[in-house]
Formats: structure tokens, C-alpha cells, sequence
């Protein structure tokens, strides 16, 4: 299996609603695309100062289906529309389990 695993720090003027956006995208993204086998995200509860403030987590069976998911038209289109325009900073990692 292969963990994706992205951090998101927003800018400060970003909205709840904006973020909610972001939230109901993820969540549309787990219902719209086979090849995510796991898919989970949140918000940083802030128990430790300096967290980035959003976490998503996804499982895959294998790289080619973590390449199709990061190509899929779905989540570019949630990257470029929802994600992209309140990003300060984004980390991100893929690892085999």
C-alpha cells in the first residue's frame, strides 16, 4: 500500500467558508475516485504551536494508483479551484507501507 500524505498551512485571511470548500471537495474526491482505497483529512487541533492547519491522509493500492488519483481531472480541479487560491504552504510525502 502507498500513504499520501499532504499538510496544508493556509493564509491567514482565508475564510471558514473557503476552508469548508476545501473539506466538501476532500469528501466529493473519496466518493468520486476508485482508485482511493482509504482518504482522510482534518483540521490541526492546535495542541502544538507551529502545525501546519490541515492533514489529509490517502491509501493506495500502488503507486499507479496513486499517479492516477494525482492526475485525476477531479482533484486537479480541487487543487487548482479551492486548494491553490488560500495555500501559504504545503508539504507532502508518499511512502510505502
Amino acid at each position: 500500500m502507498v500513504r499520501h500524505v499532504v499538510l496544508f498551512r493556509f493564509a491567514p485571511d482565508t475564510s471558514d467558508a473557503a476552508k469548508q470548500s476545501v473539506r466538501d471537495g476532500l469528501a466529493a474526491l473519496k466518493r468520486s475516485i476508485a482508485a482511493i482505497q482509504r482518504y482522510e483529512f482534518g483540521d490541526d487541533l492546535h495542541l502544538v504551536d507551529g502545525n501546519f492547519d490541515f492533514a489529509v491522509v490517502a491509501g493506495f493500492a500502488n503507486i499507479a494508483d496513486y499517479r492516477s488519483y494525482a492526475a485525476d481531472p477531479l482533484h486537479l480541479q480541487l487543487v487548482r479551484e479551492r486548494i491553490a487560491p488560500i495555500l501559504a504552504e504545503r508539504a507532502a510525502v508518499q511512502f510505502v507501507l
